[in-house]
């Protein structure tokens, strides 16, 4: 009789769509179907074929989250959703020539006291941020209680034994968050998106999600029971204010064969004193200004510093620090904090490397400290 697939051969076929899902490897071609980060660049013929692995074809159910299905928009095709920049990234053979000769910047393992438990509530006009760690935060405003991508994962990647693993922990315990109320989820890569996170999110404090398009579907699947999926502009009602998604220049998938199958997006939630702006991931583009002219600059904008080498490679999806205080600018944000840094070594910077090249471009274009701000980790800070 025939035998099912060992368990080594599980492992190896998770491996393969973890490296997959988590590098921005756009211009391949996997089971004949374009996987590009802009639909529109397979169509003009950029990228690479590559022939997906006969062994990993049927485990790809077990990883690639479900399609978004529905009409087609200015960023959706019907079947893949796409940036509205051009966004031609690197071909599968610059996926190996980066990965055969990456020159990565240091990392250390670090292991402090988590920080103190927050405040159960934050009332009146005050915002509260606390850093968790990479692109996690807490945030609290007029009463609300949100976290952002919340990963407290020993890993990010399909399993507990596969993807980076953290050289940082949570810089809150878990068990000291105080009522989380919603969660601003930015999309479904498993830095951002953690399965048993958001298990133990909906079985302790049962928030609701706001997300883009598709994502809704795995999120019921870990027990998250109300969830709001926007397109891009979309608004849902949170409370007595909306949260709005909002164009980011990125890409989604967690397997071979789902990449761009669902929404990314930033999160922008309305506020009478000014509202709150979290970017997730994003290459730099003109959806900065964009998001400025629609919905007036923000009060405070969580804006990602990391991963961001080698440029050549990372650029069309991931800002680095200089690009990151080009879009606080661009926003006319009050306050950015810092985030998406010094967690999960995802790309050639090193641990610390991105807060001295932050340093160095608040400098050059004359943006002072307290205007883009590195929080320390765990460490409530109230912002303007």
């Amino acid at each position: 009789m025939p035998s099912g697939p060992s368990g080594r051969t599980v492992a190896h076929a998770a491996k393969t769509h973890a490296i997959i899902a988590l590098v921005p490897s756009a211009q391949v071609r996997l089971m004949g179907t374009s996987l590009p980060g802009d639909g529109r660049a397979s169509r003009k013929g950029i990228g690479s074929r590559v022939t997906m692995p006969g062994f990993v074809r049927p485990f790809s159910v077990l990883f690639d989250a479900p399609p978004h299905r529905g009409p087609v928009t200015d960023h959706f095709d019907g079947r893949r959703f796409h940036n509205r920049e051009s966004t031609e990234h690197a071909g599968f053979g610059s996926l190996i020539k980066w990965m055969a000769g990456r020159k990565k910047g240091p990392w250390t393992r670090v292991d402090p006291e988590p920080g103190p438990p927050p405040p159960e509530r934050v009332t009146g006009e005050t915002c509260r941020v606390t850093f968790v760690g990479h692109a996690t935060l807490l945030v609290q405003m007029d009463g609300m209680n949100l976290l952002t991508d919340p990963v407290w994962g020993a890993r990010v990647g399909p399993g507990a034994r596969l993807g980076p693993k953290r050289f940082r922990p949570p810089a809150l315990n878990f068990d000291d968050l105080p009522p989380i109320d919603a969660v601003l989820l930015s999309h479904n890569h498993y830095d951002h998106l953690c399965e048993p996170t958001m298990r133990r999110l909906a079985e302790t404090h049962g928030p609701v999600v706001y997300t883009g398009l598709g994502n809704g579907a795995l999120l019921r699947r870990y027990g998250i029971e109300e969830v709001h999926e926007l397109g891009w502009w979309q608004s849902a009602p949170f409370g007595e204010t909306a949260v709005t998604a909002v164009p980011m220049r990125h890409f989604s998938g967690r397997g071979a064969t789902d990449r761009d199958r669902t929404l990314w997006c930033g999160l922008h939630v309305a506020h009478p004193a000014g509202g709150l702006l979290f970017a997730g991931d994003t290459g730099y583009g003109e959806h900065f200004a964009a998001i400025r002219e629609r919905l007036g600059g923000p009060r405070v904008a969580l804006l990602p510093i990391g991963a961001y080498r080698p440029r050549w490679f990372m650029r069309s999806v991931h800002v680095d620090p200089a690009e990151a205080v080009q879009a606080h600018r661009d926003l006319g944000a009050q306050t950015s904090v810092a985030m998406h840094f010094g967690t999960f070594a995802l790309a050639d910077d090193g641990m610390e490397e991105p807060l001295r090249d932050l340093a160095d471009a608040r400098t050059e274009q004359g943006v002072d400290e307290a205007s883009f701000r590195v929080l320390d980790h765990g460490i409530g800070a109230e912002l303007p």
